[in-house]
């Protein structure tokens, strides 16, 4: 094939005479088309699958099962393949065939894939066979299991090397990805722990133009760089541009698109995360370590270019791929008070009480997407800052508030928050996007935005019972809303599970629910607004345990609700708002931003958005060592991590040759951080796993050290 394609070369320019083909060519689209095997249409997670295998095929029948899901469900269809080449089919092991997917010869070159490696010329000459291209991936449409498709990568990355070797005589070191913007995000990958080195610039091969695609890469081994920039078994010149130490995976994927104007400050933004993750109850020099890396650090949040703004801009592009794969978003709005009181010194601040000038801090509305069951996806949109000294009586400010548009106040966060969530929705059609917030969030002017954006979010939002609005119950009627819904019958009797509060353990419930379409009249002072249509659900408690109160909650929503099952499954949504919280609670006590000492309030709030993202992280692997228990670790540990956490938990001098499962290290993490384990004390906790963390970067430090 090679002499063939430089015969046409030296035809094209002159150099030769070729003479005329004496054989038409035979296209791939001519040969026999192939059936594609019987695919059993599944959902859930990964237990529904079973145990999941990698095959590779090595026999006609399972070629041609391959071949027929490549051409019945791939855009790319099955070929043709480049060069050296594995192919694998992917098994459940009790619904068959679920997934294909291939390997074959890399790109010869990609600037990006080049700068992000540090290759020369002369290194990528004769190592470019050490890179191996993921040239097919395919998940059947039939087959929507949550976390498959990064599963399904791990494992493929873990068994790649050994089967190549056996097939060409060599192992290699980096595997590589193009994966098309127009069509698809990336989140699988991203989830699999590839990293995102750039992009193409839509030129194509013959510079006629293509379309602009994504480059992911995947080390396989942690000697990569040395193995691929060498010549003649000489090391050669390394082209990056940061000296700092490479990012975990998982930090390159939220904020390596920072837009910082310089990628030494996205290098600097990138290290510092790590450090503050690897020991997130720890102050600034101590999670650096060294005088020199806090000095640096200090100095990045005092950069004039740096802006809280440009670096949680990053992760919400990483939220928004990840939210692309649900059916259903639920998007959790509040707002939450950083208090600096201890530190007068600190320039920028406002009060954050409504009485007492005494009391300062800032003011943060944040809004985070979670999933039906619970699993924090990422931030959306982020608001900070800092409240005006306090003027006149509480009085006589409440009296000009009154007059005021909801643009000049407070409560202007929950529509600018809804239009960056209405932004959102209107890019991810595919996706509802469920906006839920509680009671401060009553807003008439909330639902009007609903009504006037097309493609805009849903909203969920807890009513107050001191507003209480009115009803239109007839032409010229109208009754008030708590009036109304207790009049409904009880369409069902839900037990729900109450989160601990202040003033509540957590607790059992048995909620009676009510529910009905209702026409909510705008109110007397703002008449300039229309009514708005919605359905409510009503669940109170009707015998709450002695000596506590009962739980009520009025649920106003533009979601269709017509049905039981609809009303409680509206319910569940919102009790899941409680995750936010959740959030605020390790922002403040785990990552312990309230003792930041940085002297001013932009340096605070540069230092939050780094927290934010960190915290964000420790909630997330909570929930996904709950819900996807049987994955392996290594997605998101490393393997110095899970191999210091397995030996120095267990009390052994040898970790296991294969990673555990993440619920086993999460559960091991736990029991670093203070966890018992007991049948009683359930799953660890948040603040059981940020210390885990914090005693994990030390204890792995020394693995390395030692190993």
């Amino acid at each position: 094939m090679s002499c063939r394609k430089a015969l046409l070369e030296l035809d094209r320019c002159g150099a030769i005479k070729l003479p005329a083909p004496r054989h038409a060519f035979i296209s791939l689209a001519t040969r026999r088309e192939v059936a594609p095997p019987p695919i059993s249409p599944v959902e859930g997670d990964l237990t529904v699958l079973g145990k999941i295998d990698i095959v590779r095929i090595e026999r006609s029948p399972n070629s041609q099962i391959w071949r027929g899901m490549l051409d019945a469900f791939h855009y790319l269809k099955s070929g043709p393949l480049c060069g050296a080449q594995a192919r694998y089919l992917v098994r459940s092991e009790f619904h068959g065939w679920v997934g294909a997917l291939s390997f074959s010869a890399c790109a010869l070159r990609v600037e990006c894939r080049e700068n992000w490696i540090g290759w020369n010329d002369a290194a990528r000459r004769e190592r470019l066979n050490l890179v191996v291209n993921n040239s097919r991936f395919l998940i059947p449409p039939a087959v929507k299991v949550q976390g498959l498709a990064s599963h399904v990568l791990a494992l493929a990355a873990q068994r790649l090397p050994e089967d190549w070797e056996k097939l060409y005589g060599y192992r290699p070191v980096l595997l590589e990805t193009y994966v098309e913007r127009e069509r698809f995000v990336g989140s699988s990958y991203a989830g699999a722990g590839w990293f995102l080195a750039g992009s193409t610039h839509g030129r194509g091969r013959k510079g006629t133009g293509a379309s602009i695609k994504d480059v992911w890469l995947k080390p396989l081994t942690s000697d990569w760089r040395a193995q691929l920039c060498q010549v003649a078994g000489i090391a050669q010149p390394v082209r990056v541009v940061s000296v700092e130490e490479a990012p975990r995976d998982w930090i390159e994927n939220e904020l390596g698109r920072a837009d910082l104007g310089d990628q030494r400050l996205t290098a600097r933004l990138l290290k510092m995360t790590g450090q503050f993750y690897e020991n997130p109850m720890a102050n600034i020099p101590q999670a650096c370590q060294c005088p020199q890396e806090a000095k640096s650090t200090y100095r990045f949040l005092d950069n004039e270019h740096v802006g809280w703004e440009g670096i949680l801009r990053s992760h919400y592009l990483a939220t928004e791929e990840r939210l692309r794969e649900c059916e259903v978003v639920l998007v959790a709005q509040d707002t939450s008070t950083l208090n600096f009181s201890t530190h007068p010194k600190t320039a920028g601040l406002g009060p954050i009480g409504n009485h007492l000038e005494a009391v300062r801090g800032l003011m943060v509305h944040d809004t985070m997407c979670f999933t039906v069951k619970g699993t924090p996806l990422g931030l959306l949109d982020v608001q900070i800052w800092a409240r005006e000294p306090l003027e006149g009586s509480p009085k006589e400010r409440a009296s000009q508030r009154a007059v005021k548009s909801i643009e000049e106040k407070e409560s202007r966060k929950w529509l600018e928050s809804y239009r960056a969530v209405s932004a959102v929705q209107n890019r991810c059609r595919r996706t509802k996007m469920v906006m839920v917030a509680d009671r401060e969030a009553d807003l008439h002017e909330l639902f009007v935005e609903h009504e006037k954006t097309p493609h805009g979010a849903e909203l969920l939002v807890r009513a107050e019972r001191s507003r209480n609005r009115k009803v239109l119950t007839g032409e010229d009627n109208h009754d008030y809303l708590w009036n109304i819904l207790e009049k409904q019958p009880i369409i069902e009797t839900k037990e729900l599970l109450l989160p601990p509060t202040e003033d509540r353990r957590a607790r059992k419930a048995m909620l009676e629910v009510r529910a009905c379409a209702v026409s909510l009249l705008a109110p007397k002072s703002k008449p300039h607004l229309p009514d708005v249509n919605l359905w409510a659900i009503f669940a109170r408690e009707s015998t709450p345990p002695e000596g506590e109160s009962a739980v009520e909650w009025m649920l106003l929503t533009t979601v269709a609700t017509g049905q039981n099952s609809q009303a409680n499954e509206r319910i569940e949504w919102y009790a899941k708002r409680w995750g936010i919280e959740v959030f605020h609670r390790i922002i403040k006590s785990g990552c312990r931003v309230e003792r930041r000492q940085l002297e001013t309030a932009q340096r605070i709030s540069n230092c939050l958005a780094v927290d934010m993202v960190v915290a964000w992280r420790i909630q997330y692997l909570m929930m996904q060592g709950r819900q996807m228990p049987d994955i392996t670790c290594a997605i998101y540990f490393t393997p110095d991590e899970w191999k210091a956490l397995c030996t120095f938990v267990e009390k052994v001098k040898k970790p296991p040759t294969t990673p555990p499962t993440l619920n086993r290290a999460v559960e091991l993490l736990g029991r670093l951080g203070g966890h018992l384990g007991r049948k009683g004390d359930g799953e660890p906790g948040s603040e059981v796993l940020w210390r885990g963390l914090s005693r994990l970067a030390d204890i792995s430090d020394a693995y390395k050290l030692y190993n």
